[in-house]
């Protein structure tokens, strides 16, 4: 299948190109970069040397008609105005948040601007019948990096937590920032150092949590959420807790959270006693879980690791890319953790 990749000179981008590489079944025939138009691919990503010699093409030189499949990785915002160029016959993942709310208050309140609606979850995890959603449909709203791992994390316990009270402490790599310089992102500011940020129900991701989870209990779900920036490139390690209002034990969590990811690929609970480690999930499309129940408070505690590039972005893209496509889910994403 012909497809595009707009915003490829991000880190998203470039992460969506190294693996659709080696997809059987994506031929990327653009690469578009609008502010990059003209440079070589190479030049921003060294790594991607099978696409030596190709450059970055501006947004209005694409003939959008010619292809099958298109991955948006452009700023939140951007890609609504994009879409109404593209034909209804494309097949679109986009990695912005533009089509993930369905409450345009929510969408004015986080983001500002117009909403540009909704479109089906691209969470296969979430729930039964999710990844069944999902291939019904043409277009795709691919799930936050932090949504991604806090909502896996907690989902399977939705009917056995208060879920008006759930808390989230998470720590991510700084590329889940973006790729434009920062002063709070250079390596002398992040180094040695960890700081809180977007604390205090301010942070994007907030209502794109709770509208998920919400779904899946049927009924409203609350988050308190805390991001924390760690000095690592690339990871997020996500520990999730809430009141528990049925009896439970570490083992029984346990054995709840094995059979409900037992037919999903990409989503593993550890034996008990070994934790998630972001170094584990690196490169690939997997995420790790352990669970326990503290019993001097009574809460459920479960901790979730991903790579906010792999399954927190592209991974996840090119996964719910052959769910559409109608090919098999793990296709171009066999590879494994790094674990250094």
């Amino acid at each position: 299948m012909k497809t595009a990749v707009i915003g490829a000179s991000g880190y998203a981008g470039g992460e969506l190109l190294r693996l659709l590489a080696i997809h059987p079944h994506f031929e990327v025939t653009v690469v578009s970069a609008h502010s990059n138009a003209g440079e070589q691919v190479t030049t921003v990503h060294p790594q991607l040397q099978s696409y030596a010699g190709r450059s970055f093409v501006s947004t209005d030189s694409i003939d959008f008609a010619s292809l099958d499949l298109v991955f948006l990785a452009l700023p939140h915002g951007e890609s609504a105005t994009l879409v109404e160029k593209i034909p209804a016959s494309v097949k679109i993942v986009d990695l912005g948040a533009d089509f993930r709310l369905e409450d345009p208050a929510q969408w004015e309140k986080y983001y500002g601007g117009k909403h540009a609606g909704a479109w089906v979850y691209g969470l296969p995890e979430l729930a039964p019948g999710q990844r069944e959603a999902i291939k019904r449909e043409s277009k795709v709203a691919n799930p936050g990096c932090y949504a991604t791992s806090i909502s896996v994390g907690i989902a399977p316990a939705l009917n056995l937590i208060d879920v008006s009270d759930i808390v989230v402490v998470a720590a991510s790599g700084t590329t889940g920032a973006g790729r434009n310089a920062k002063i709070n992102l250079i390596g002398s500011e992040v180094m040695g150092s960890l700081t809180s940020y977007k604390f205090g129900g301010v942070h994007q991701h907030t209502p794109e949590i709770e509208q998920a989870l919400s779904a899946v209990a049927k009924k409203p779900a609350k988050i308190s959420f805390t991001p924390i920036l760690a000095p690592m490139p690339r990871g997020i390690l996500s520990t999730v807790t809430a009141k528990l209002t049925a009896s439970a034990t570490t083992e029984s969590m346990h054995a709840l959270y094995t059979k409900s990811y037992a037919i999903y690929e990409f989503v593993t609970v550890l034996p008990l006693g070994q934790m998630p480690k972001t170094n584990s999930v690196i490169g690939s499309n997997h995420v790790h879980l352990q669970v326990a129940v503290d019993t001097h408070t009574n809460r459920l505690v479960v901790s979730a690791a991903i790579d906010n590039l792999g399954k927190g972005a592209a991974g996840q893209a090119i996964q719910n890319a052959n769910l559409i496509c109608g090919f098999a889910e793990n296709s171009g994403l066999e590879v494994l953790g790094l674990g250094v």
